[in-house]
């Protein structure tokens, strides 16, 4: 297998964890008791999915390292996977339950997006930087509107106790 630098493999992390975040989020908005919040997962997980094709093309772009960038990638998928199923299955699981895990989540997509940023910034790859622009915004949107859903259904819980 081609040795990945630091670019790649900060792509490769970038690449599994959107892929993760598309199949996560809709696992969390099965937990979702309305409309509105059931809404937000679905535009986060087509989000995520859109990231993740734009990854994968950037991905595929790299001559000789695609094939060890996309195995690194489904490594880093398979380790939220099971993160997310450790932390969201049981009976007792609940929306604020997901939404806990993806405060973690999202907050480990968005460190990843930025220190492929500041990698790029020494490497100066175009693609990527289409990469970064795309989807910092995103991340960041998904970082704050995560944690406001959190903060709400925990606010919610302690009412109704």
């Amino acid at each position: 297998m081609a040795e990945l630098t630091p670019l790649d493999e900060k792509l490769a992390e970038v690449l599994g964890l959107a892929q993760a975040a598309a199949d996560v989020t809709g696992k969390v908005a099965k937990l979702a008791e309305d409309d509105e919040t059931r809404s937000l997962l679905e535009r986060m997980g087509e989000e995520a999915k859109e990231t993740a094709q734009r990854a994968e093309q950037v991905a595929d772009g790299r001559e000789g390292r695609k094939t060890a960038i996309h195995d690194k990638a489904r490594e880093t998928k398979q380790e939220l996977s099971e993160m997310a199923k450790t932390y969201l299955e049981g009976s007792d699981t609940d929306a604020l339950d997901g939404f806990e895990f993806l405060v973690m989540a999202e907050a480990g997509e968005a460190g990843h997006v930025e220190v492929l940023e500041k990698i790029n910034e020494h490497e100066r790859d175009a693609q990527v930087d289409d990469l970064i622009r795309f989807a910092k915004p995103i991340q960041e949107r998904h970082v704050a509107q995560v944690r406001e859903t959190t903060l709400a259904l925990a606010a919610k819980e302690a009412e109704e106790s």
